[in-house]
């Protein structure tokens, strides 16, 4: 299983695509492939022998004697995505690829689809013949491409970072990938399936809008669009061979049916495929709006003092105001967008159905322990609104800084004030309670999965440190941002 900063998280694309995502040291890729192999009898996948490997998160733990995270048994792990088209696979792996990230596991994506365009003028338009599993030329191009990012894929785990788009959709092509990176000892890489499968027409004529607006069909007729991407979705149900630990030996999967209403977990192996697992069953694609604030002007504030807990001032508590009424407003602006919406039906949907009754959903506001946090939420009335105090939302602890001004840190602790200017990501203040960014990452950890699983509106209030985070979050933004 992979372990610390080094995870491959492989995606594959598919009946036709299964994406893979990896993680190496402090990066990760993924794969999606975009093609099907046909139906065929195989030996069974060969087994993968056992590694070892213990729990590596970044900035809570590491190895003794200075070794290197990347060259510890288990350090790497490939998870590869297998589906139809328009199941969601992209929606999956870009979501786990943010969330990896956001823990400082390096991830990037590898993309045969996106291969296959840059090729487009010496293959020719791939329309849905293309992915006839019975057309022995387009399977043999597409088998290649598979191969080349799958190459690229190992190259990143060996040598750098880099992502790869790839599918999954038959059993030989899914014991090709195990034996690839069972060719490569150094790997040390587990393997892990993630199967999306979705059954419910709603999602499934969503996600094939989404499809025509995507590189394949961009500027072309969307009716046009709309017949060819169905018979390319009927070319791949051909060949598609869901995954059967009873015909694919040694296996290591997750089934993920109808975006996560029923999740099959099988032969999972390690804390980074775990994790992985524990991620996706937390989210979920209901409309809703998240909402993240700092707190209004404290007394702190208004003299540069960091941590602390000050009441707010007179601006703050006009600043509380102007934010439960920008809320409320925001709240019902959203009800009206959502009827607004099932009055107006895409022609190119084909489900005759009437929608189910619009129900408003609750609002959450979620503030941290400290007193400039919950007053600012103090006039938000709790009989339309669920206020709730956290912990994990507090700001960092500064140690033995808490309380000072960045001057006064600098004239009676240089060095400190130094190291946290040189990498402000891993420092943690001296001092009892003393914090870094990294603790705060792995603090806000359990408010990001709560907040991916919930359906519901949800403000939080929170601080300088902590609305960072959060914002990078969900505004996916990387270190240098």
């Amino acid at each position: 299983m992979s372990r610390g900063p080094a995870m491959q998280l492989g995606f594959r694309d598919g009946p036709r695509h299964a994406n893979l995502l990896l993680r190496k040291s402090s990066s990760s890729a993924l794969w999606m492939d975009q093609t099907c192999t046909p139906m065929t009898s195989r030996p069974p996948s060969p087994k993968i022998g056992a590694t070892k490997g213990t729990i590596d998160i970044p900035g809570l733990t590491r190895a003794r004697g200075g070794r290197r995270n990347s060259d510890d048994i288990g350090s790497k792990l490939c998870i590869a995505l297998v589906g139809l088209p328009a199941r969601g696979k992209s929606y999956i792996v870009k979501k786990l690829d943010r969330y990896l990230r956001w823990l400082q596991h390096s991830t990037q994506i590898f993309n045969v689809g996106n291969l296959r365009r840059r090729r487009s003028c010496a293959l020719n338009d791939h329309d849905a013949k293309f992915f006839d599993p019975h057309n022995e030329a387009a399977r043999n191009v597409r088998e290649e491409l598979a191969k080349e990012c799958l190459e690229e894929l190992i190259h990143f785990l060996l040598y750098e970072g880099g992502t790869v788009d790839a599918t999954n959709s038959s059993r030989s092509r899914r014991k090709m990938i195990i034996e690839r990176i069972a060719q490569e000892p150094h790997l040390k890489s587990n393997l892990l399936f993630i199967e999306s499968i979705c059954t419910e027409s709603e999602i499934l004529e969503a996600n094939i809008r989404l499809k025509l607006s995507g590189p394949d069909y961009h500027d072309k007729d969307p009716r046009l669009s709309l017949v060819d991407f169905r018979k390319r979705i009927e070319m791949y149900e051909q060949a598609y061979e869901t995954i059967d630990e009873d015909k694919e030996e040694n296996i290591q999967y997750c089934k993920l049916i109808n975006v996560g209403k029923k999740v099959v977990a099988y032969n999972i192996q390690g804390y980074l495929s775990g994790q992985a697992v524990y991620f996706l069953l937390n989210f979920n694609l209901a409309p809703r709006m998240i909402w993240i604030t700092r707190h209004g002007e404290s007394e702190d504030n208004q003299e540069g003092r960091i941590g602390g807990d000050a009441v707010l001032t007179e601006r703050g508590h006009r600043y509380a105001k102007a934010l439960s009424r920008f809320l409320e407003q925001q709240r019902r602006d959203f009800n009206d967008r959502q009827i607004e919406l099932r009055q107006c039906k895409s022609p190119l949907m084909f489900t005759s159905s009437p929608p189910p009754p619009l129900i408003e959903k609750s609002f959450s506001v979620w503030t941290s322990m400290m007193q400039r946090s919950i007053q600012t939420s103090e006039f938000f009335d709790e009989s339309v609104y669920d206020v709730k105090m956290m912990r994990m939302l507090d700001e960092i602890n500064a140690g033995i800084c808490e309380g000072m001004t960045y001057e006064e840190i600098k004239q009676s602790y240089p060095e400190e004030f130094e190291a946290r200017k040189q990498d402000k990501l891993n420092y943690r203040y001296p001092g009892p309670g003393g914090e870094s960014y990294l603790d705060v990452i792995h603090r806000l950890n359990s408010v990001i999965v709560e907040v991916e699983r919930m359906t519901d509106h949800v403000l939080l209030i929170g601080h300088r440190v902590a609305t960072r985070i959060l914002l990078a979050y969900f505004l996916n933004l990387d270190q240098k941002a």
